[in-house]
């Protein structure tokens, strides 16, 4: 038998179906009966979840602790093994939500890979990062913002390890600030840690085979490359294989 109690309750029940009103518990909606109405009902509070600022994938916090508070662009240079010669170029802007990618290029680096202590001749890429303040090339300024030395000393004669012809390499180049005195030309062979330790460590055109130390992309990413960089942003190189740049 249906009692006048329980036929109360199941209209109340009805009612709520029927308004959509269901997400509540019991106490809720006597509190939503009692609550004032209107304008001088207190604000429920809300609170939001900001996200974390985006990082660079596959830098470990000794990497990304090397990349200067002030720089807001970063070339990113992941070498596909520590003895690999073969790499890819990404880039990235700082913005208000973190470091955003941009383009990512296929590149070459050194014929023997990466290494941590670069010395002259030993057919490595120096790991770490690095500022990038000057560039030049044998042929015009493309338009880039950064100081531009235009002349004939960017020549690059000769063949690659793998016989390809060298000419065009240096058509285009930004030094890479490893052993080099920042805001020269960089064809200035000041070497601040010693002759020994190597140097004139270029992003430069690629000649289609691995470099003696440098990073090298395509004649039309070279280009895009110097156009992107500017001085005001503070660039940096963030260069090295994927193990060490973990790290």
């Amino acid at each position: 038998m249906i009692t006048r109690r329980t036929r109360a309750v199941l209209l109340a029940a009805s009612l709520v179906a029927l308004t959509g009103c269901g997400a509540g518990t019991a106490s809720d909606d006597r509190a939503a009966a009692t609550a004032p109405a209107g304008p001088s009902a207190t604000p429920v509070p809300r609170t939001s979840v900001q996200a974390a600022p985006l990082r660079i994938p596959g830098l470990g916090p000794r990497t990304r602790a090397g990349i200067p508070k002030d720089s807001e662009q970063a070339v990113v240079v992941t070498g596909e093994g520590r003895n690999s010669p073969d790499s890819r170029v990404t880039l990235y802007a700082r913005t208000e939500r973190g470091w955003e990618p941009g383009a990512v290029w296929p590149a070459h680096n050194a014929l023997k890979g990466w290494t941590d202590h670069h010395r002259g001749g030993d057919l490595r890429s120096p790991i770490g990062v690095f500022g990038l303040t000057d560039a030049g090339g044998l042929r015009p300024d493309p338009g880039t913002k950064l100081p531009y030395d235009h002349g004939s000393g960017f020549t690059s004669p000769g063949t690659g390890f793998e016989g390809e012809p060298l000419a065009g390499s240096f058509d285009y180049v930004v030094a890479i600030n490893y052993n080099r005195r920042p805001g020269t030309t960089p064809l200035d062979w000041t070497r601040p840690l010693g002759a020994d330790r190597g140097g004139g460590i270029w992003i430069h055109v690629d000649h289609g085979g691995p470099t003696h130390g440098c990073v090298s992309v395509s004649e039309t990413h070279m280009k895009r490359l110097l156009r992107t960089l500017d001085p005001a942003l503070h660039p940096v190189v963030v260069m090295g294989d994927a193990a060490s740049l973990a790290r």
